[in-house]
């Protein structure tokens, strides 16, 4: 049983690079508007078909993908801030979480519209390769995926640091009011951060694509597990997104070889109250205010 140990870690940190960068664009959303994307999912899933349809017509390979479908969906990303967020920036929470909720269902409406209910899949040459590592197998999509993630964590965490745009999001974070004042355009940079996010659902949905089928409603899995990963990492940090991704996918692999598969999900949780037990911010986050990008 413990044999097995190093090949069921090395899967589980894999498929928590994924998880990780699932949540990293819901993180960010949240950190500078303080809402919920809840169809952050839907995004993702258009995604997911954007590259399949490049690759089953043109033959791209969807990490070629990447630069073609994330500036589209960074389009539409600006579009949906435009359209359904602004109106309701400073509205109740529910109201929010309905708006968000319904964009989600339409979403998954236009693609069961178009492209109807299958489950579609992509091969690339490296679907089925594994790398041998002494007695670990690593397969090779999981590996680029794990490489991607932490890259645009990287990536998206050096662009709040270092950047104009991104130290302006973050003094957005800390007192929004206080930014403006200084001459911050808030509705410009509120744009930038949603359709920021949606470029990171973006990029998440083409290195799934050789991964997991690609249908409608996709996203709905997708996005459950992300939410776990972003409140169990501290709601508004990257870092935290990424290292709560490894933490559940662990946790998930672990469960589901010496416990049992229809438990996983359920250990994963229990662990996830745990830590808000003792953690309520998460394990990056602050007391009642989270800062994005710097833990």
């Amino acid at each position: 049983m413990l044999d097995i140990l190093p090949q069921l870690l090395v899967s589980g940190l894999l498929i928590g690079g994924v998880y990780g960068l699932l949540s990293i664009g819901l993180t960010l959303i949240f950190g500078v508007l303080r809402i919920v994307n809840f169809a952050q999912g839907e995004f993702i899933m258009l995604a997911m078909f954007g590259a399949f349809w490049l690759n089953t017509l043109w033959g791209i390979d969807p990490y070629v993908s990447i630069l073609i479908v994330t500036p589209v969906l960074f389009g539409l990303g600006l579009l949906a801030e435009r359209v359904v967020i602004k109106p309701i920036l400073h509205a109740p929470h529910a109201m929010q979480i309905f708006a968000t909720f319904g964009l989600s269902v339409v979403l998954q409406n236009v693609a069961l519209t178009f492209w109807g209910p299958d489950y579609r899949s992509v091969q690339t040459t490296y679907s089925s390769q594994s790398l041998i590592v002494g007695n670990v197998a690593i397969s090779v999509s999981s590996l680029y995926a794990f490489i991607v993630a932490f890259l645009m964590a990287g990536a998206l965490i050096a662009f709040l640091q270092f950047s104009r745009d991104g130290k302006a999001l973050r003094a957005m974070v800390q007192n929004r009011y206080a930014a403006s004042l200084m001459g911050v355009n808030t509705d410009r940079l509120n744009r930038l951060a949603f359709g920021a996010g949606v470029a990171c659902a973006a990029v998440a949905g083409c290195i799934l694509t050789p991964m997991f089928y690609t249908f409608p409603t996709a996203g709905v899995d997708l996005i459950i597990t992300a939410f776990v990963v972003v409140v169990l990492g501290g709601l508004g940090s990257v870092a935290g997104a990424m290292v709560g991704g490894l933490i559940i996918g662990v946790t998930q692999t672990l469960t589901g070889f010496y416990v049992s598969v229809e438990l996983k999900d359920v250990i994963a949780l229990v662990l996830f109250i745990l830590i808000l037990l003792i953690r309520p911010q998460g394990l990056f986050g602050r007391a009642g205010m989270e800062e994005v990008g710097t833990k």
